[in-house]
């Protein structure tokens, strides 16, 4: 399942929890004794009354004899439940969402037939069987995943007990349904006015992966390796897939190379529905999406859109092999679906579009796990999921980007091609079975002969990230330490941690990663080797922070631009003002190399170093330094942005990019040409009869837009709030829905946050508004006055995540007031499965406070150093 972890939805998607207690509710497991083989379903869906009707049978095989036979179900009413002529008697535990069969007589050792007559609802809770609705008709669409299946049918709804599935479907007569394979008959009847439509049978797998999908969906079609493929959409949205489609046919068959075991299903489907909460999800042969994650257009979309469709295609479609043929055993490994296919996503893309700068994304992606894995609030890659509530909190930024960087950092110890083949073997080994972590590193060991299992245990067992501190080089080596790095000292956390972990040093030439374990004090390389300047990195893909001495950092910043790649002055950049962050050096510091870097050549570099600049201009900054940092910021970024020209024709996305990035720094420090640059893009964008003219730079229109909403009047905001109601195109629907929460007078304050309760928007969107505006320094102080005193519309909003999106923004606040105000409130209003997300929200605050404390005086003298040059 995609969350979208790509640079700018970040905030949506990585939050990240302390393990959890055991829970009183951890018994919900299934007793045991009793493996599903194979499931015959039957559904007849209503639209209209949003109900269905199922039939079932699933074959089973009882360990020993037994009276009794435990399995998931939740919102269902079962009519009859029968086996080897008897009838059983039912009865539920709701607590613990299962069904138990009591039968007279006990069913035999060995093999059963269980047959099940019941009655669901389609509900609107975008889980399980659910309506999904456009303006014109009701859909019936499913998310399974985690523990849903069982609101859809009565199941053994545990990742280990696979099995395999016949599915058909009753649906009305101008219909159709799409599910995990090819559909082998379609007939009329049995109810008049409807047709029943077959599908062939599965492989082995899991309930999560079953998908079933009701309507009047549309398709493109391609092929790749002589895989049929479809992209499909509520009809009048279906040309938008084709580029998705195309994304596909490219990925395919490079998965196919790289694994080395054929795609195993005989279509893939690609379906984006309406009402989805998740990015996507990876349903065997029948992948789901949010309209935004799939669609866009194939001859004028933006290089972000198509950037963030390819790059959720190919995380779902490495899930087919991570996830679907081969499962983690239990959900505490989480990791091993979520972790492959983050690390995978952008392999593909980046080999497909060179131009689009995939590594440095990664780069800005590993800062920021670094950074929410650096807190106190934080968990060990695998971890202790019981109950749904449980197994929902581990989709988080632990098991997609952490799990996926600790990935990228072991194949680059090992190489591209030694990982490979691990992979391919643990692969091999588990197809259309279970597996565990020791599994995966057992197998990467046995094939590399290096020490993986170390590595890649003492990572997945532990939290927090390293922290390497090096002293000046000696004749043994280079002297280093190592410990846990806290990104704040108010979490007051022990920093005696030490991990096993391959170390990569740049040298003259192939870099050098030897291992270092714990209690190592030097970093051994071998006599003779050519180190011009210590950076001990290379490739970007180490999961720790550096610290190096002050003669140590001089020569790498002295070689920054010609020494190291873009990624790797990435690093560079993240790891300066972690440590700074932590009390390990002052703002200061961190604004002379950002200064330093506002010639790069990488729009993902200058990006990465102003992303901290508005950290301080945001978080650190009293309203008078404001005013004297955007001054500077003016004097050394505008004629810099004036250097760049006009857009032309053909200019590459780097550029583009590169000129978005300093007008968003100008916004910022409010220069008064690039504001009214950006008004006179904004009204052209939005003119009558524009449809949103983007011109010659789209990206940077869109900038301009943002821009000019931030200090935008009503007029501009009934014209972002006409595009929001054009449903033709559901990026420009997000974009517009983005752009009102950006607004900061007051009364349009109020109409986005009414927007946003009023059921006008879909609940898988309405907490991002919400969400935008606590996040702005603005605006945030009003809506958090209006989320207080109109909890009950807010609440109602919520969906199973959207609710701990709201706590967890709540931690944007910046004093000890409002950390008490926070947690009072929500010690009051409880929401679903965020006790923990509320632990982090109160650590970001504390954080806030001590970072302001302790670098406001720092940034108050270099203005005042600034301000006599």
């Amino acid at each position: 399942m995609s969350l979208k972890k790509r640079s700018s939805c970040l905030l949506f998607a990585l939050v990240a929890f302390v393990a959890a207690e055991p829970s009183s509710l951890h018994a919900q497991r299934l007793p045991g004794g009793v493996h599903p083989e194979h499931y015959s379903l039957t559904l007849t869906p209503d639209l209209t009354a949003a109900t269905f009707v199922g039939e079932e049978t699933i074959d089973v095989a009882l360990d020993r004899p037994a009276a009794t036979v435990t399995l998931n179900a939740t919102e269902i009413e079962f009519l009859s439940v029968r086996s080897g002529g008897q009838s059983a008697v039912v009865s539920l535990d709701k607590d613990k969402e299962q069904a138990t069969f009591t039968f007279a007589k006990p069913l035999a050792e060995g093999k059963a037939t269980l047959a099940i007559s019941y009655k669901g609802i389609l509900n609107d809770k975008l889980r399980g069987f659910y309506l999904s609705r456009t303006k014109k008709r009701n859909y019936a669409v499913t998310q399974f995943e985690p523990t849903d299946a069982r609101r859809a049918f009565p199941s053994f709804d545990e990742p280990a007990l696979k099995a395999t599935y016949d599915i058909a479907l009753v649906v009305d007569a101008g219909d159709t349904a799409i599910s995990n394979t090819q559909i082998v008959s379609d007939r009329p009847g049995p109810i008049a006015g409807k047709h029943t439509i077959r599908f062939a049978t599965t492989p082995k797998m899991s309930t999560y992966l079953v998908a079933f999908l009701v309507g009047d969906f549309k398709c493109t079609t391609g092929k790749a390796d002589g895989v049929p493929i479809r992209g499909c959409a509520t009809p009048d949205k279906v040309d938008m897939t084709r580029f998705a489609v195309e994304s596909a046919e490219y990925i395919l068959p490079y998965f196919n190379k790289y694994f080395g075991i054929k795609y195993p299903m005989p279509k893939l489907d690609m379906v984006a529905l309406p009402d989805f909460e998740a990015g996507a999800m990876e349903n065997f042969g029948c992948i789901t999406y949010r309209e935004t994650d799939l669609l866009v257009d194939a001859k004028t979309g933006a290089v972000p859109a198509k950037k963030r469709v390819a790059t959720v295609v190919a995380h779902e479609m490495a899930h087919q092999w991570f996830g679907d043929m081969v499962t983690m055993q239990w959900w505490d490994n989480l990791w091993l679906n979520e972790g492959f296919a983050s690390w995978m996503e952008t392999k593909p893309v980046a080999k497909w579009k060179p131009e689009w700068n995939i590594p440095q994304d990664d780069a800005r992606d590993l800062d920021a796990t670094l950074n929410l894995d650096s807190q106190p609030t934080t968990r060990t890659i695998r971890a202790r999921a019981e109950t749904p509530d449980e197994i929902n909190e581990m989709f988080d930024g632990i098991a997609y980007g952490k799990a996926g960087a600790v990935l990228g950092m072991v194949e680059n110890y090992l190489g591209e091609e030694v990982f490979r083949q691990g992979v391919h073997n643990y692969l091999e080994a588990h197809l259309y079975a279970n597996a565990t972590a020791e599994d995966f590193w057992n197998a990467q060991t046995a094939t590399s002969h290096q020490p993986v299992d170390l590595i890649m245990q003492s990572f997945v067992t532990q939290p927090g990230v390293p922290l390497l501190t090096f002293s000046s080089q000696a004749t043994n080596g280079i002297p280093l330490s190592q410990g846990r790095f806290f990104l704040s000292k108010a979490g007051g956390g022990s920093t005696a941690q030490q991990w096993t972990l391959p170390v990569c040093v740049k040298t003259a030439g192939k870099p050098l990663c030897p291992v270092v374990t714990p209690g190592e004090t030097a970093l051994a390389l071998p006599a003779g080797t050519s180190v011009p300047f210590l950076f001990a990195n290379a490739g970007a893909k180490g999961y720790y922070r550096t610290a190096y001495t002050s003669d140590q950092l001089a020569a790498i910043t002295a070689s920054a631009e010609t020494g190291l790649s873009a990624p790797e002055r990435i690093t560079l950049i993240g790891d300066r003002w972690a440590l700074i962050r932590s009390g390990q050096g002052t703002v200061d510091q961190f604004l002379d190399l950002a200064l330093a870097l506002k010639g790069d050549s990488s729009s993902s570099v200058v990006g990465a170093a102003l992303d901290k600049v508005r950290s301080i201009y945001t978080r650190v900054a009293t309203s008078s330094d404001r005013e004297r940092l955007a001054e500077v910021l003016r004097r050394e970024f505008a004629p810099v942005y004036a250097s760049l020209g006009q857009p032309a024709k053909g200019e590459s996305y780097d550029r583009q990019q590169l000129r978005a990035e300093l007008m968003s720094i100008l916004g910022t420090a409010k220069d008064p040409g690039v504001l009214a640059e950006a008004k006179g893009l904004a009204n052209r964008a939005y003119a009558p009869g524009a449809k949103k003219d983007r011109g010659l730079d789209p990206i940077l229109t869109d900038e301009a837009i943002a821009m000019t909403a931030a200090n935008g009047d009503a007029a501009f905001y009934d014209k972002v709030m006409a595009a929001r109601e054009d449903q033709s195109d559901p990026g420009a629907q997000a974009d517009a829905l983005r752009t009102l929460a950006l607004f900061r007078d007051p009364s349009l304050v109020t109409r986005t946050l009414d927007y946003a309760v009023s059921g006008q928007v879909r609940n898988q969107d309405s907490w991002i508004p919400m969400v935008m505006l606590l996040n702005d320094r603005d605006t945030r102080e009003q809506t958090w006055m209006y989320i207080q005193r109109n909890w009950d519309k807010v609440h109602a909003q919520f969906t199973t995540n959207s609710g701990g999106r709201i706590v967890h923004a709540a931690g944007s606040f910046c004093s000890a007031e409002k950390r008490d105000e926070v947690a009072s409130f929500f010690a009051t209003h409880k929401v679903d499965a965020a006790e923990r997300t509320l632990a982090k929200a109160l650590d970001n605050i504390d954080d806030c406070v001590h970072l302001r404390a302790a670098q406001e005086p720092s940034l108050h003298r270099w203005l005042g150093a600034q301000t006599k040059q």
